[in-house]
């Protein structure tokens, strides 16, 4: 079982579209309407897992200031205003599908923004800070920011919003932190990080892929009535995954070290999309439907664009310190 979810985690660029084809196959053939009740026991399956190795003492580990600032300056100061700007250019007959672009850009990073910058060999300590942070924060901003941006489109029910991120996000936080004390202390610090800790992203993954089966479950009808909405919602998610890259990349090259402008660019692109769907499919109603459909999309160019970033930082930002050792040693040979 673990294998099998090590394997559908790694190619989420595959699962994820598969489950869309399986809960729009299951809209189409049978009454959906009875699958809202499984919203909240996948919502928390998605959520607390990530919860348990959350290294939230790592936020007050010094050394990477100005990262930390910048990377939260694009977080809150600039990608929610673009991705509301270009919902309300391209969604302006569907508010809430505006409102799924502008949640899959309001809570930034994920475990995704950790695993990506160590592929990238960038700092893996300020991506786990930049996580940590940008989740508190996101958390706490998403409400109001919602209200601010939506709240003249769309009737926006702030303490419902507020109770959701709390049942979401800050109760399974606090569980989850409870869960790794008493794991950690019942079985040790190592054993945790080596043989137990891993295993607990990958039963999120489950929870999302439910999450993303029961979004399209609910859009079935709605889709097959109007096919090409799938691509009029691919053509913003490009262009914001591509405007956050350069800009995170520029601000990266300008201003940081290679090892904390890799960690830069993943924590301002990684979007927590789980937290994202949950919010939407939790909060709006039937409508956040719309919404969760933008979202799951999301997924497919996050990771995709992630895959493939990867592969050029090395261009981008130069070898890393150990590889520029080893490439001296070969030439002086």
């Amino acid at each position: 079982m673990w294998r099998f979810l090590q394997k559908t985690t790694k190619n989420l660029t595959i699962a994820i579209p598969v489950m869309m084809a399986a809960g729009f196959a299951y809209g189409m053939s049978a009454d959906a309407s009875w699958i809202k009740g499984l919203i909240v026991p996948f919502t928390f399956l998605m959520v607390y897992p990530m919860m348990v190795t959350l290294k939230v003492k790592k936020v007050f580990e010094g050394g990477d200031g100005k990262a930390q600032v910048l990377t939260q300056l694009i977080n809150f100061g600039i990608i929610p205003f673009l991705a509301f700007g270009f919902g309300s250019f391209f969604f302006a007959d569907r508010p809430y599908m505006a409102l799924g672009l502008l949640l899959a850009g309001l809570v930034p990073t994920s475990g995704m923004t950790i695993s990506w910058t160590g592929f990238a060999k960038g700092n893996m300590s300020a991506a786990v800070k930049m996580t940590v942070i940008g989740l508190i924060c996101g958390s706490l901003a998403t409400p109001f920011f919602v209200k601010a941006l939506m709240g003249t489109t769309i009737e926006i029910n702030l303490m419902a919003v507020l109770k959701q991120i709390l049942y979401i996000v800050f109760l399974p936080m606090t569980l989850g932190y409870a869960t790794q004390r008493y794991l950690v202390g019942r079985y040790g610090q190592k054993m945790f990080q080596t043989a137990i800790g891993p295993k607990f992203p990958l039963l999120s993954t489950l929870g999302v892929l439910g999450i993303v089966f029961v979004a399209l479950a609910l859009k079935a009808k709605t889709i097959a009535a109007a096919p090409e909405v799938l691509i009029n919602i691919l053509v913003p998610l490009i262009i914001l995954y591509g405007v956050n890259f350069t800009l995170s990349t520029m601000v990266g090259r300008c201003f940081l070290q290679r090892d904390n402008a890799i960690a830069l660019v993943y924590g301002s692109v990684m979007r927590n999309l789980s937290i994202a769907l949950a919010i939407a499919i939790n909060a709006f109603g039937p409508q956040g439907s719309d919404a969760a459909l933008v979202i799951a999309m999301a997924y497919i160019i996050q990771v995709q664009s992630a895959a493939w970033y990867v592969k050029f930082t090395d261009t981008l930002f130069g070898l890393p310190d150990e590889l520029k050792s080893a490439t001296l040693v070969d030439g002086k040979a």
